[in-house]
């Protein structure tokens, strides 16, 4: 049962296991982001987090990085520690042996094979555990949300980006975008690039564009794997996307109307095509997120185009949005706006935001609105 944090100092420790846990933001997937604090008679004597998938535990950090014996200490850590064997031990037994006396989580682990399990252990242990609520248990599910939706669903988190102008255009009438946005703000999609597990266009923007996809920022810690969503197969084998496969993996989406010699090209030029089923694009879109869930990817970054994203709103598949918006207005009634597809009938009905955010990068603002929560 979750409780409000007792103390305020309380509260400070487990926003610094959130501040550490972020600081391995795009390197644990598929493992979460967690930070740990350790408290001993008032005063820190350990912290850690989580830097990559198979390296060791926030949990484990902290103990081995304290400067004293932690025996009867508190352990503040970002998200419940895990119970089960993995690439690394359980966190559980390291807190025991170790003889923490208290642990205080900010936030629940989803997936089946934690979910309380590893508190529950620490209990009978008879270490003292409190869950807690309120804003820090909140910050500590924010930063987890890829990680939690695909522990919920098996899909992964749909992010949304896309550059417009005042006006509310992607393009001109002829089709020109490059460049509705500043460079400062093409800078900062890169760095999500580099977050996020996989970039997602359709053929339209593949075709019109021949992109890359790849995240150009210094000391990149990883490429995101570029999915391509192409019902027939259109993607040609020259492409810029085949021609860098040794920069990172492409994945075709392709549907039931893509031939065999197309799918089967595609396999030849060192693309993974995958193969979905639906009565309309929505379905597909959903099946298409379940298949890159069972490969763990975990979070996704939609950049395009219209059709596409609008599949993808109509899917409800659309978690968070972040817009650009240029200080140009550019008109044209048959210049295309951000996301097509059927959209809903009524203001009412529509999705709105549970939370948003404005920011100035150069001459732009960035809108990011959050339409879940998981």
């Amino acid at each position: 049962m979750a409780q409000t944090l007792g103390t305020e100092r309380d509260a400070g420790h487990l926003r610094r296991a959130i501040e550490l846990a972020r600081e391995a933001r795009g390197m644990t997937s598929p493992n979460p982001l967690v930070g740990a604090v350790i408290v001993k008679d008032g005063r820190v004597i350990g912290e850690g987090f989580h830097a990559a998938s198979g390296l060791p535990h926030a949990e484990r950090v902290a103990l081995g990085a304290c400067s004293q014996d932690p025996a009867g200490a508190t352990m503040y850590v970002s998200l419940e520690p895990c119970c089960h064997t993995g690439r690394t031990p359980p966190c559980t037994d390291a807190i025991v042996e170790a003889r923490i006396k208290r642990v205080v989580v900010a936030s629940d682990d989803p997936s089946d094979e934690a979910s309380g399990r590893g508190l529950g252990i620490l209990r009978d242990e008879g270490i003292s555990v409190e869950m807690v609520d309120g804003d820090v248990a909140a910050a500590a599910r924010l930063i987890n949300q890829p990680f939690r939706k695909h522990a919920r669903t098996g899909r992964p988190l749909v992010v949304m980006k896309t550059a417009m102008t005042l006006d509310g255009k992607v393009a001109t009438s002829t089709g020109d975008s490059r460049w509705i946005s500043g460079e400062a703000s093409r800078a900062r999609a890169h760095r999500w690039r580099a977050e996020l597990d996989a970039v997602a266009v359709g053929i339209g923007t593949a075709l019109a564009d021949d992109p890359l996809l790849t995240a150009r920022v210094e000391a990149v810690p990883r490429q995101p794997r570029r999915v391509i969503f192409d019902s027939e197969g259109r993607l040609p084998l020259r492409s810029s996307l085949l021609r860098s496969l040794d920069e990172a993996p492409v994945i075709v989406i392709c549907s039931r109307a893509a031939s065999r010699t197309r799918t089967q090209a595609l396999s030849s030029a060192g693309a993974e095509v995958i193969t979905v089923a639906g009565e309309n694009e929505a379905a597909r879109v959903r099946a298409a997120l379940h298949e890159l869930g069972s490969r763990d990817v975990q979070s996704l970054l939609l950049e395009g185009g219209p059709h596409l994203a609008g599949a993808f709103l109509d899917a409800g598949e659309v978690d968070e949005m972040r817009v650009f918006i240029a200080p140009i207005v550019a008109g044209g009634r048959q210049a295309r706006s951000p996301i097509e597809g059927q959209g809903f009938q009524l203001i009412g009905a529509a999705r709105r935001a549970l939370a948003r955010e404005v920011e100035e990068i150069g001459d732009d603002a960035l809108i990011t609105a959050r339409l879940t929560e998981w």
